[in-house]
């Protein structure tokens, strides 16, 4: 597999900057397109070995706001500047093919999963390799609040304030999302303050059984312990070095429009399986939020693993599809349509599992 972990930026038209990051066979058909979360870039510089000996070109970029990508202009909306600029980059990556030439698998965790559906339910006018999309995989996913009525009904208070009805329509949102910016900027300062906000956030709150795991996950990837945590760490500050802007608006996002509804999606659109893949005890990402979709959209199938946001790997390293090997068997298995090896499925871990296709 060629590393070609380095940043890339790509200049696009009206001047903005795209950062991207690939792995695997440039030539190769078969494309990965993985969106990252909040606090962090698209980087390739850990691919699994899984993925490593699969003949596919994996491609990472940054988000608008984030790392060195430029935010969206004033006047576009986050979905339209998204396919604008995935059009964009796949049009650099394969200059000399007709489109659609590409078999696309879509690829999100927690906030990447957002950008994920626009991608997934975008015209085919506005993102043309949209008929490309061989499938979709949505890990600790979030629903569009727009639609989902009931997404708010099982947040905490302080999710309620911060992302939930309350951050919608308060009128000094913008006032507040200033005042987070300037305590978040604190606690990531350098990477040593990051690495300790992560733990207190997610890594110290892993339960036994999500600790027993990870470990033996490193034994096997031959990764020391605290490198993961390192590695998020400086992703968390480089994400922020330029700007604060994919923060700011990220909120709004959540509950803007994404360019499509999700119950009404055409029958082509509804062509790829969307697999979704969420923790049973997940705070940042609900796990209602994954069975909405789940029963909403048309071809879907979801696992519920036992534990929290570590659960599904998002965190734990899916920016650079390293996650636990036996997920990542079961997840390459998913994006290739082949029956996972029964050795490394995790039949014995996830609590349920719901496939539906409704043509």
């Amino acid at each position: 597999m060629t590393d070609s972990s380095q940043e890339n930026k790509l200049i696009l038209a009206g001047g903005r900057t795209l950062a991207y990051a690939t792995s695997g066979n440039p030539s190769s058909t078969t494309v990965i397109l993985y969106l990252h979360g909040l606090f962090t870039i698209g980087e390739t510089s850990r691919v699994s070995r899984v993925i490593a000996s699969k003949d596919v070109h994996y491609i990472c970029p940054t988000l608008p706001g984030w790392g060195n990508t430029s935010p969206p202009f004033p006047s576009v909306s986050y979905a339209d500047c998204l396919t604008g600029d995935m059009t964009a980059l796949l049009d650099h990556l394969y200059p000399d093919t007709e489109r659609p030439p590409i078999k696309l698998y879509v690829a999100g965790g927690s906030f990447g999963t957002v950008p994920a559906q626009m991608l997934y339910g975008a015209s085919y006018d506005k993102f043309p390799y949209g008929r490309s999309i061989a499938g979709v995989l949505l890990m600790g996913a979030i629903s569009p609040f727009r639609y989902h009525k009931g997404y708010a009904s099982r947040m905490d208070w302080g999710d309620y304030f911060r992302v939930g009805p309350i951050a919608r329509w308060l009128p000094f949102r913008g006032i507040l999302m200033n005042l987070v910016t300037f305590w978040m900027a604190k606690k990531v300062s350098t990477v040593e303050n990051a690495e300790h906000f992560l733990r207190e956030l997610i890594f110290d709150k892993m339960d036994e059984a999500e600790k027993e795991e990870h470990a033996k996950w490193r034994a096997r990837e031959g990764i020391a312990e605290g490198e993961t945590e390192r590695r998020m760490a400086s992703n968390i500050v480089r994400s922020v070095a330029t700007s604060w802007e994919g923060f700011k608006f990220s909120v709004s996002v959540l509950h803007s429009d994404w360019g499509f509804r999700p119950d009404t999606l055409d029958e082509e659109h509804s062509r790829p399986l969307v697999t979704l893949i969420a923790g049973l005890g997940d705070k940042l990402s609900l796990e209602a939020w994954s069975r909405y979709l789940a029963g909403t959209y048309q071809n879907t199938k979801l696992t519920v693993f036992p534990g929290g946001h570590l659960s599904w790997g998002g965190v734990t390293g899916f920016t650079s599809l390293y996650i636990m090997t036996p997920r990542v068997l079961y997840v390459s298995s998913l994006l290739e349509k082949q029956p996972a090896d029964e050795s490394s499925s995790p039949e014995a871990l996830k609590t349920t599992v719901e496939a539906k296709t409704r043509r």
